[in-house]
């Protein structure tokens, strides 16, 4: 029987790399240990504001590793241009003797891409390293636009974004895209009624054409989850329910702090549960004619909120029923995953009166009723959750380390 032993030496030598890169990330000088340890790996956006450029000792003390190691690891870091030497800090130039050395994570070596792409319009965000953004894009896009139309808008608010940051395509590590419908783990848009020609669209093939780097497709509701976790209402809280509320709402739940895609990616359809009961059609739900509303879009929905809080009866009822239906969805999403806090966007951030109606209702049948909050991020959230899943994919390339244990005879 062999005898098991440590794997591949360059197996140890990526472990003691991304240790020592990861605390240069978070920049755990002799000053800002403490301050960094909160804000460092978990939001990937600790900085050389959140604590001092740590020395040489500072990274011994901190990653446990002889000096000779470090050392020898630095180099490494800054000959792949990952890491550089870092100016001294205040006070430092003035003391007698030549002041320690600091080192500091080149946020600048890659960039990243959040992307969404929706009925009216595609966003784009582009960040560095840390997932800081350096600049943000938008196209305005007809909602019967073709996927043709709509993907060489999207791939002309990238090329135009990046020319106004100075930044060239190369250098991009990752890209995550926000769109709606169900999506598959390899891109492929599964169902989608929102957008024309989605539903089947390979989208992530589609734009891997465009990209140096991986694409990372995801679902909008859910990308918005993600990014109110890590910037918005739910900062901080890692059972959260996110609805984004439109024609067919749609939301994006996190358990324990992961994103929750369900089995086939379908997870958070709340858009289709009155179907379970045959209940009225959205179309029905807000007409004011007792004629179904057509075309059911967003113009024309639109109209009927603008007449309701101008007064008009038939608009008002309405925008009641369309809040009542909203409220009892998630409700049933709430039921189901007992999170602590409900983030409300979409349209429904928009709309007087949505919060008290969806509290009380959800106090009638939780035993713990969570906390319901509206979008801190607003129309920001889907591409901002997008740029969070494109940093999560470039983080666990520099900092997770996977290794396999190997038998030698």
């Amino acid at each position: 029987m062999g005898r098991l032993t440590g794997g591949d030496p360059s197996l140890l030598r990526r472990i003691n790399s991304a240790v020592v890169l990861q605390a240069l990330r978070d920049g755990l000088g002799e000053a800002g240990g403490a301050r960094a340890a909160g804000t460092g790996a978990a939001s990937g956006t600790g900085g050389p504001d959140a604590a001092p450029a740590p020395t040489l000792t500072d990274l011994v003390r901190v990653t446990g590793l002889s000096r000779p190691t470090v050392e020898g690891v630095v180099e490494g870091l800054i000959a792949a241009g990952l890491a550089a030497e870092a100016a001294a800090e205040e006070g430092e130039a003035r003391r007698q003797g030549r002041p320690a050395r600091r080192f500091r994570f080149r946020a600048e070596a890659g960039h990243l891409l959040g992307l969404e792409i929706g009925p009216h319009r595609v966003t784009a965000l582009l960040s560095d390293l840390r997932g800081r953004v350096l600049g943000s894009g938008a196209r305005d896009v007809p909602e019967s636009a073709a996927v043709e139309e709509r993907l060489d808008r999207t791939r002309a608010a990238v090329s135009e974004l990046l020319r106004r940051a100075g930044v060239a395509r190369g250098s991009l590590r990752a890209v995550g895209v926000g769109s709606p419908g169900i999506v598959e783990a390899d891109g492929t848009v599964r169902l989608c009624t929102a957008l024309p020609g989605w539903t089947g669209l390979p989208l992530g093939e589609r734009l891997r054409r465009s990209f140096p780097c991986p694409v990372l497709v995801e679902n909008d509701a859910n990308a918005a989850a993600v990014a109110e976790h890590w910037k918005g209402a739910g900062a901080g809280c890692d059972d959260l329910v996110m609805v984004l509320a439109g024609l067919s709402p749609g939301a994006g739940s996190l358990i324990g702090g992961r994103l929750h895609r369900g089995f086939g990616g379908a997870a958070g359809e709340i858009g289709a549960l009155h179907l379970l009961g045959r209940e009225a059609t959205p179309e029905e739900v807000l007409s004011t004619t007792g004629e179904p509303l057509h075309p059911l879009d967003e113009t024309a929905v639109a109209q009927v909120f603008e007449r309701a809080r101008g007064g008009d009866e038939r608009a008002g009822q309405a925008v009641e029923r369309f809040i009542q239906r909203l409220v009892h969805d998630v409700a049933a999403l709430v039921l189901a995953f007992d999170p602590e806090l409900v983030v409300v966007g979409g349209w429904a951030a928009g709309l007087d009166g949505v919060l008290e109606p969806l509290r009380g209702e959800l106090a009638r049948y939780c035993l713990r009723p969570p906390r319901v909050e509206l979008s801190v991020l607003g129309e920001a959230a889907v591409a901002t959750g997008a740029l969070r899943l494109a940093l999560d994919h470039v983080e666990e390339q520099l900092f997770a380390v996977q290794g396999t244990v190997t038998a030698r005879r």
